[in-house]
């Protein structure tokens, strides 16, 4: 290196020194190369090791395998800063018997609603696959945005909708979702398969004809035919949530049918649901009311054209969690203790239930007390007048059991459950005796796979 940058000194110096310096004698033009390649010599030594330092310092070899890394590396979703993406899905096919494809309740057994009332058994196949959009954004505040999205696609061959929200707020305080989404679970029902019917939540919950098991999700959301406005706010143990569904209230009927009565929609109901819960430790409690507070949003006309208001609705619920399954894994137990009362035009609803889980295992009894004060038969069609349970006024209390078991890591993957369901539903009518002879049964496979 040293003998390259003289020689090129020395010609470089030589050229000039014909030129600039010819008047110098020979002695005085070999000293003054001999200074500046002495000169010329110290700057290649410290060129040198400045070169050499360079080489030894880690983060230039860090620098340079990030740089080759990422050049091979596949392309990749980039957001902008404090931005998080999330894609998930949820597949779930089951596989049914029951013992009629009709009901003694209103509660949904069966994931396919093309099911209709008979008296056989029947075997069914249905499920879904969902599919998830997660995005959020956060600022150095605490504050922070998001979205959910959640389209499904059944088995039916048609697409519906799980979860479509947008929500705001701040971490560890307060939040506002607006959109389609469930608000607070008021009557938790543990690890069941069958009765936590898997789908919209304030849509058909009434069947006419049938004994209703009032859970207080009238107003908790999901629904097809209207939107929530949901705020909420933690204070230490202590949570408040006020959730607001504006819908056609006649969509809550199967049909737009009560009580042997079609109804006629006038406008839309509004229902508000506050509820307040408080957590500590392995308990929690909470406590809630749904109202509509929309007079005469629907109804009906009796011969004579008077208008009757079957809207106005009031439910109360109270439910108490027991949970150690979050701290033991292995022996922990879940016991949930619901219980909900429904205020309505013609009909009292009284529903309570109790359920567990331990070691995989859920074991549950739901009771459920309808007080129908009027009921027009000749509103019934043929269909219903061989299958229906309820078709009078009266008391009617209805019994159901329900379990499950749960296999996780099929294959030996945590993703992959395989659940075990069964139910069995009877009801006791001192206005129909002979619906005492009309218990209901079923089982359930469920494969559950999650990515």
């Amino acid at each position: 290196m040293k003998i390259i940058i003289g020689s090129v000194l020395c010609v470089i110096f030589f050229s000039k020194l014909g030129i600039a310096q010819s008047s110098l004698t020979t002695e005085q033009r070999f000293a003054l190369l001999e200074q500046r390649l002495h000169a010329a010599e110290k700057r290649a030594d410290k060129a040198e090791a400045e070169i050499s330092a360079l080489k030894q310092t880690p983060g230039v070899e860090k620098i340079n395998a990030t740089i080759a890394a990422e050049r091979n590396a596949p392309p990749k979703l980039a957001l902008n800063n404090h931005q998080m993406l999330k894609f998930y899905g949820d597949v779930e096919f089951n596989f049914d018997g029951a013992s009629r494809t009709g009901s003694l309740t209103s509660v949904k057994t069966s994931a396919n609603n093309n099911w209709a009332p008979g008296d056989r058994e029947n075997w069914d196949i249905n499920g879904r696959i969902l599919l998830g959009i997660d995005g959020k954004q956060q600022s150095t505040n605490g504050q922070y945005a998001g979205f959910t999205v959640q389209p499904l696609a059944d088995m039916n061959g048609k697409m519906n909708l799980d979860d479509a929200v947008f929500f705001f707020g701040q971490q560890q305080q307060w939040l506002v979702k607006v959109g389609r989404f469930e608000a607070y679970d008021m009557f938790p029902l543990n690890q069941d398969t069958f009765i936590e019917y898997s789908g919209n939540t304030a849509n058909d919950l009434y069947s006419d004809g049938y004994g209703y098991i009032y859970m207080m999700k009238e107003a908790r959301g999901r629904s097809n035919s209207g939107g929530n406005l949901l705020f909420s706010q933690t204070l230490d143990n202590w949570y408040l949530e006020l959730n607001t569904l504006v819908e056609d209230g006649s969509s809550l009927y199967v049909d737009q049918r009560y009580h042997g009565t079609k109804l006629d929609n006038q406008k839309n109901v509004v229902y508000v649901r506050p509820v307040i819960a408080w957590h500590s430790g392995d308990y929690s409690v909470a406590a809630g009311i749904e109202t509509n507070l929309v007079n005469n949003a629907y109804g009906y006309k009796d011969a004579t054209g008077n208008w009757h208001d079957q809207s106005g609705r009031t439910g109360y619920g109270l439910t108490m969690n027991w949970n150690t399954l979050k701290n033991n894994l292995q022996d922990g137990v879940v016991v949930n203790l619901n219980t909900a009362y429904m205020n309505a035009e013609d009909e009292k609803d009284f529903t309570a239930g109790i359920n567990a889980l331990w070691h995989r295992v859920e074991l549950g009894y739901i009771y459920a007390h309808n007080k129908i004060s009027e009921f027009n038969t000749k509103g019934i069609d043929s269909e219903c007048e061989i299958d229906c349970a309820i078709l009078a006024p009266g008391n009617y209390d209805i019994h159901t059991i329900h379990t499950s078991w749960q296999l996780p890591n099929i294959m030996a993957m945590p993703n992959f459950t395989i659940y075990l369901g069964a139910y069995a539903s009877w009801l006791d009518s001192i206005a129909q005796p002979k619906a005492d002879d009309q218990p209901r049964y079923g089982a359930r496979l469920r494969l559950k796979y999650l990515f």
